[in-house]
């Protein structure tokens, strides 16, 4: 066969491209195969979470009402301009961000405590395991009626035990300025300490027990353990968790809805509470839109500083 003859044969047989035959159309098959599995997962988000988020970003920057008959107008930032003066969002921003920190740090030490505790090789465990999650199974406007009832001032637990101790007569815990927000506070910590101890838990389990056994061969002691070998594989989910506890807590809602309604006298009123009262009490649509937005970049915040300090490698060293 001459050299002429080969090289045409080898072109009739090969592929434009020379790559092996049917490479690129396979690719195109994963691709689209991939998108295939993807989209009944995606298309949720993008309807229910990323348009209306796109959605109310725009509302921010027009004069909607509700009971207009004409089409919302353009304002730009006006609402963000009024925002900025509006000292009574920024009160309700300051008590959102002591109700977070409030609720979010006793939250921690609470379940880490019993996350230790249920870690042990205790009698009848399955069963404390099962208690100690029964606040997190029920809905947040349940535990907002039940401890209404707690905190009831005439037949309420709370009052009934106080008098039977002989301490007073009690109070009106959630109508009084100074014991509102410590009260809603408590019931916050009781309603999310069982995710956070069960995500601890879960970061236990997966503590080597080798490396219990070998440092208290060494002498340690229960402390410099826990310091040593369990609070370093603990980090990372204590960050985790603690973060998405710090963003619930925040953006919480229902429960202090149901228990204050934002009372008394404003010293309950969250955020979200805020641009409720807003948008479905006064019908400022497009200014209570703002608020959520503020609220969005206050989130966004925490959330790059968090993720720069995982991707960062902070927590690993």
């Amino acid at each position: 066969m001459t050299l002429a003859s080969a090289t045409v044969q080898s072109e009739r047989h090969d592929p434009p491209g020379g790559g092996p035959p049917g490479k690129g159309s396979a690719r195109i098959n994963r691709s689209a195969g991939t998108w295939f599995l993807v989209l009944p997962a995606l298309i949720p988000i993008l309807v229910l979470s990323v348009g209306p988020l796109l959605y109310g970003i725009a509302l921010a920057f027009t004069d909607a009402q509700s009971g207009r008959t004409r089409s919302a107008q353009w304002t730009g930032v006006l609402n963000f301009q009024d925002l900025l003066h509006d000292g009574l969002f920024w009160e309700s921003f300051r008590i959102g961000l002591v109700w977070a920190v409030g609720v979010t740090v006793p939250q921690f030490v609470l379940a880490l405590g019993l996350a230790l505790l249920l870690s042990q090789n205790l009698r009848m465990r399955w069963l404390a395991r099962a208690l100690a999650i029964i606040p997190w199974a029920m809905p947040e406007v349940v535990v907002g009626i039940m401890w209404r009832l707690v905190y009831n001032p005439d037949a309420g637990i709370l009052n009934e035990t106080i008098r039977d101790l002989g301490l007073g007569d009690g109070r009106d815990w959630l109508t009084g300025l100074a014991t509102a927000l410590p009260a809603v506070i408590l019931v916050g910590v009781w309603a999310g300490m069982p995710q956070t101890t069960v995500a601890l838990l879960a970061g236990l389990q997966n503590t080597p027990h080798e490396l219990h056994e070998a440092a208290a061969l060494d002498g340690a002691g229960a402390w410099r353990r826990f310091r040593t070998v369990t609070w370093p594989a603990l980090r990372p989910v204590a960050l985790s968790i603690t973060a998405l506890n710090f963003i619930w807590n925040f953006n919480s809602f229902a429960l202090v809805y149901v228990l204050t309604n934002g009372g008394p006298g404003g010293r309950t009123r969250l955020p979200m509470l805020f641009a409720y009262e807003e948008a479905f009490r006064y019908g400022q649509f497009g200014y209570a839109a703002a608020m959520g937005c503020v609220m969005v970049a206050v989130i966004s915040v925490i959330l790059a500083v968090y993720l720069v300090g995982r991707l960062g490698g902070g927590e690993d060293r």
